[in-house]
């Protein structure tokens, strides 16, 4: 009866693939020892991919810095903070030369005692500063903001990386308003800015209203959007040619885009909207990040998608017609701006600080570009933009052609 145990214990132990071992002591002792072997190399195997957790956890700790204030808190990438701080050290730097250069140039001292009223008074520098530049770069430090605020505002609503006023017609409407009033009604500049203002609102509402079917999709917006320009842009060429010439001069020169004209008043408003807005960016950074998962996961996380796309859509029409109305259009920053904050940051999601920054130092380069490039002739702003934009635009689509998409 022992033979014949030990003949089964042999065959269920082959049929196992285990080595058969005497059920003596001795037997016990070596199976102990090949079990403790086997625990140890497996402790030995889940050690390292532990570690491996533990310090990818940690890893991704210290890629975001939280400040919490009573029962708020905000989680900031360092990348990104990185990132927006060079962009205010470009920024500051290009800001710098562009009020120091130029026909008449001024030390940093003389800048200095211009700005804060100490030191030793020039008459000419303060006037050339704060009279002429300074006025001119806060306004493309804020035109720039504006048209990179309403960039990441409408791709984020319509999903699209070709998503901005430019594409969508916004911005051809804003134009198409600025030249009613200067080829038919024969309006001051302020009469312009207003028609301007009047013509992106107007083309954001009909754009809105074709593309309304049950709820505003991103494609639909697109597409809608494509259409209106391009209607849009034949009238606007239509008036141009039916015009007399000195208004037809104007009109060109008005769609060019530019920042000689300048001034503390324009800035003024232009400043106030923004302080205005910035509430209404900040309520809707979450839900517009909400949407990147898709309408249905969104509304299902409690986001109000047609609401969140309609307050989206009403705040970067409001940017985008009041920067046109200061400077006239300016080309491809809403585009660009929002695309190469979201390069740089390598964070997912809306981006609005950093597209801001973005926008504001694509305006201030490109105008120093355009003041310096071919100094003492000088272009328009708008002229630079356009052309960069465009090589960029075309190697964007490059990109993603390779990519397959």
């Amino acid at each position: 009866m022992k033979n014949l145990n030990q003949n089964e214990t042999k065959g269920e132990t082959s049929r196992l693939g285990v080595e058969p071992v005497a059920t003596s002591q001795s037997g016990l002792a070596k199976l102990g020892k090949a079990a403790s072997q086997v625990a140890l190399e497996s402790a030995a195997q889940a050690a390292p991919l532990a570690t491996g957790k533990a310090a990818q956890a940690a890893l991704k700790s210290r890629r975001h810095i939280l400040l919490r204030l009573g029962p708020y808190s905000l989680r900031l990438g360092v990348r990104s903070l990185v990132v927006g701080l060079a962009l205010l050290v470009v920024l500051t730097v290009v800001a710098v030369a562009s009020v120091s250069t130029g026909a008449y140039p001024v030390s940093p001292a003389q800048v200095s005692a211009a700005i804060f009223g100490y030191g030793q008074e020039d008459n000419y520098a303060r006037y050339f500063v704060t009279q002429v530049r300074a006025p001119r770069i806060a306004t493309a430090m804020l035109v720039g903001a504006a048209l990179g605020l309403s960039g990441a505002l409408f791709q984020a609503v319509s999903g699209n990386p070709l998503g901005s006023p430019d594409i969508i017609g916004f911005t051809t409407g804003a134009a198409t308003g600025a030249l009613v009033a200067i080829i038919l009604v024969g309006a001051s500049p302020l009469g312009v800015s207003l028609g301007a203002i009047a013509g992106g609102v107007g083309a954001a509402a009909l754009v809105y209203m074709l593309a309304w079917k049950n709820g505003i999709t991103g494609n639909r917006l697109v597409l809608v959007g494509i259409g209106l320009a391009a209607v849009e842009h034949a009238l606007n060429k239509l008036l141009i040619v039916r015009a007399p010439l000195a208004n037809a001069q104007q009109a060109a020169q008005w769609q060019a885009g530019s920042l000689n004209d300048a001034n503390w008043a324009w800035l003024a408003w232009l400043a106030l909207a923004l302080v205005v807005l910035t509430p209404a960016l900040a309520c809707l950074t979450r839900p517009l990040s909400t949407l990147a998962l898709g309408d249905e996961l969104a509304h299902g996380l409690g986001t109000r998608v047609q609401a969140t796309r309609s307050g989206a859509l009403a705040v970067g029409v409001t940017l985008v017609a009041l920067a046109t109305a200061v400077t006239g259009p300016i080309a491809f920053v809403a585009l660009a701006a929002p695309h190469l904050a979201r390069r740089a940051s390598g964070a997912p999601g809306v981006n609005l600080t950093n597209s801001a920054l973005m926008g504001a130092t694509l305006v201030v380069v490109a105008d120093f570009v355009a003041q310096r490039a071919l100094a003492p002739t000088q272009l328009a702003v708008g002229v630079v933009t356009a052309t960069l934009g465009g090589l960029y635009l075309v190697l964007f689509l490059v990109l993603q052609w390779r990519k397959g998409i």
